[in-house]
């Protein structure tokens, strides 16, 4: 039988040679990872809505450059995308700038790890957004222009409104991604919810490392399953009869 000594109160235990308990740092963690899950999520909607929105207009140009960051921020794994904002950037701008980056800009692992996260997903999401465009009767364009809209108008009165509608699921599934891709920014120092966890498990070692994880799983598991929930009323509240995630 195994000889593992179950101690669940663990987390409730002070920090040796602190004032400070280990279910705060658990907090303080989560704490970042839905500030950066957010902030993420801003920069990848916006992003991702306007660079979804250039694959599908009419400028052959305009659409591959689009299609060219879509492949770019896609491809390129998310730890690897993290290194490059984190310690590559600051090299190859201007020396003045780089010494800013490194040493003054505020918050510097969570302000890397939110566009990071943010471009990373941005592509995702223009594939998303160009979908739902696309799903879309092509009356609906012609429509907005007989109308007297112009072409930047009738994206954003008559075709984002119903796209966004239909993507609102696979979109959720982006947003659930991002939350739980910002446990790569530890890699780059960010006390996010996982460094807290590594932390106490690793450098403090407290005797039930299990429990901690445990723990963590489900803070994870809470955050996850509330953002779903959310997301699955807002779903029905605004679905579009006869389309489904972004097709018919």
């Amino acid at each position: 039988m195994s000889q593992y000594q179950w101690n669940w109160s663990v987390v409730l235990e002070q920090v040796s040679g602190t004032e400070e308990f280990y279910y705060q740092w658990l907090l303080s963690g989560l704490g970042w990872t839905i500030t950066t899950a957010l902030s993420a999520w801003v920069v990848a909607l916006v992003v991702g809505s306007m660079i979804g929105v250039l694959r599908t207009v009419p400028s052959r140009w305009v659409a591959g450059l689009a299609t060219a960051y879509v492949e770019l921020f896609r491809n390129i794994p998310l730890i690897v995308q993290m290194f490059l904002w984190y310690f590559v950037l600051p090299e190859l701008v201007p020396h003045t700038t780089g010494i800013w980056m490194k040493q003054s800009m505020p918050l510097p692992e969570f302000t890397t790890a939110v566009v990071a996260l943010g471009f990373f997903t941005s592509a995702r999401v223009a594939e998303q957004v160009r979908t739902g465009i696309l799903a879309l009767p092509r009356g609906q364009k012609s429509a907005g222009l007989a109308l007297g809209f112009t072409l930047g108008q009738t994206y954003r009165y008559v075709l984002l409104p119903m796209a966004y509608r239909i993507v609102i699921p696979p979109l959720t599934s982006e947003f659930m991604n991002i939350f739980k891709n910002s446990a790569v920014a530890l890699a780059i120092g960010l006390t996010e919810l996982t460094f807290q966890m590594r932390q106490i498990t690793g450098e403090y070692s407290p005797a039930n490392p299990i429990e901690v994880m445990t723990v963590v799983s489900a803070m994870y598991l809470l955050v996850a399953f509330s953002v779903n929930r959310i997301m699955a009323l807002i779903e029905r509240k605004t679905r579009v009869p006869g389309y489904i995630s972004g097709g018919h």
